[in-house]
């Protein structure tokens, strides 16, 4: 029995030193989780843990556990939890009287196995909680801030990170730059997207692709930023493609653009590595929409603008061979000029009064073999004649223009046809 008794007692002392090296738990909140885990049990035990006090020495791995009761007359205990008979009390030390109270140290290793085993699931229970607890407000404190961590193990949905403390990070493949390739036992950076806590099991959900992502780059990399002289009010990315930014500065003596590029490019190259060579392009913000439309549309140049501001529209008139560069490829330049202005741009071609090439046809022309909304679509990214939706490449056509590919496939067969004849 006393072999058994100091099996149990040494296990108890393990239970504690598990927990004492629980990470990010401070001694105060230790002690008091084993305290509660221990009135937890003497609860189950004795239906109340009110006459009992709980001393505990992490650092030694030890405890000590008192009942105290009030000394009654023999026959006169009422509750047994909180009085003891003056024979019973006698029998601890001859000298007690009725109205004393008695202190008597429990040994928790009578308590049996299955109440030994209780604690430690108790315990076990109370740390993971007070861990969760902890990981998810020292992460819900760092949304949108850049953190690094070793890539662990790699999915097809998502990319496990561990962080110095060995807390799981999670980046998914939907967050991640198009082009990113990393190995076990890299290093990954990213922005804290959000932190789900769904039954207190939190989950700290990483992104490359988010725009705060560039913006804390930038920070890093341009002090200016980073000492408030200058302000980035925006930001349009297409994730491993382009970005554009508008960034505005107070003090007339600094040139904001300049700034953030550096000599040569030298600050924004760092961050071009980084998003696997997305290009960057960085541009003065203004407050009139006109000429932030027009900037947003570089190396465009634009001829003329017409706003509605209620519908946050923008026409904006170029000439010919200007209609390509404000698009871009794929789209991008548009796009990106839309996301960063808040306005819908639609382009036209200035033709300042001239006729159109002798050869080239108007869309509208051709309204008996294309139906007028798909003509409609493709003059609403600027191309009103047959030999510029020719000219076009066919991906923006169908994404810039939000046709199906057989469609464009049609209409370019049908333009095709007509100059053939």
């Amino acid at each position: 029995m006393a072999t058994k008794k100091m099996t149990e007692r040494v296990n108890l002392i393990d239970t504690f030193k598990d927990f004492k090296e629980t990470k990010n738990i401070d001694r105060t909140t230790l002690v008091s989780v084993i305290e509660d885990s221990f009135r937890s049990v003497l609860q189950k035990t004795y239906g109340s843990d009110e006459n009992f006090d709980v001393i505990v020495n992490p650092d030694k791995g030890d405890f000590e556990i008192y009942r105290n009761r009030v000394v009654v007359a023999d026959g006169h205990v009422e509750n047994e939890n909180a009085e003891i008979s003056l024979s019973d009390a006698q029998k601890i030390d001859p000298d007690f009287e009725e109205g004393e109270e008695v202190s008597e140290k429990i040994e928790f290793a009578k308590f049996g196995r299955r109440a030994i085993l209780t604690l430690r699931q108790t315990m076990a229970s109370k740390i993971l909680d007070l861990e969760h607890d902890n990981l998810y407000n020292k992460y819900a404190d760092k949304v949108g801030q850049i953190v690094s961590g070793e890539v662990y193990q790699i999915w097809k949905r998502e990319m496990l990170l561990l962080d110095d403390e060995g807390n799981e990070l999670l980046l998914p493949k939907s967050e991640q730059i198009p082009g990113d390739f990393f190995r076990k036992g890299e290093t990954a950076r990213a922005i804290v997207l959000r932190v789900d806590n769904l039954n207190n099991n939190p989950k700290i959900i990483l992104s490359r692709t988010s725009p705060d992502f560039l913006r804390r780059l930038l920070e890093q990399e341009v002090p200016e930023i980073n000492d408030g002289l200058i302000t980035v009010q925006r930001i349009a990315r297409i994730p491993g493609e382009r970005a554009k930014i508008a960034v505005e500065s107070y003090n007339e003596r600094i040139d904001p653009v300049g700034a953030c590029v550096g000599v040569k490019g030298s600050r924004i190259h760092g961050i071009v590595r980084e998003l696997h060579n997305e290009n960057i392009d960085v541009i003065n913000y203004t407050s009139n929409i006109k000429l932030f439309i027009q900037r947003s549309l570089n190396p465009a140049a634009v001829s003329s603008i017409t706003l509605d501001e209620e519908k946050k529209k923008a026409e904006v008139y170029l000439q010919p061979d200007q209609v390509s560069l404000a698009i871009g490829k794929n789209g991008d330049n548009i796009k990106l000029a839309s996301m960063l202005t808040g306005y819908t741009i639609d382009v036209f071609r200035e033709l300042n009064g001239e006729e159109p090439d002798e050869e080239d046809i108007y869309l509208d022309e051709f309204s008996d073999e294309i139906e007028p909304w798909i003509i409609e679509q493709i003059k609403g990214i600027g191309l009103d004649t047959a030999k510029s939706v020719l000219s076009a490449p066919r991906a923006m056509l169908v994404e810039k223009a939000d046709l199906e590919e057989d469609t464009v496939d049609e209409v370019l067969r049908v333009l095709k046809a007509e100059f053939e004849d």
